[in-house]
């Protein structure tokens, strides 16, 4: 588990970056979380 926690932390990291960069106005950010929360929901359904 050790080992796991960095990795993790570094995917998140690189993850929120990758969000954060892509929207330049709300409606940006908006549409980022809608994506994020449906690819949540679609992982969730396999």
């Amino acid at each position: 588990m050790k080992k796991l926690t960095p990795l993790l932390l570094l995917a998140f990291s690189v993850l929120s970056a990758s969000l954060l960069g892509g929207c330049n106005t709300m409606r940006g950010f908006g549409q980022d979380v809608q994506r994020a929360g449906t690819a949540v929901e679609n992982a969730a359904k396999k």
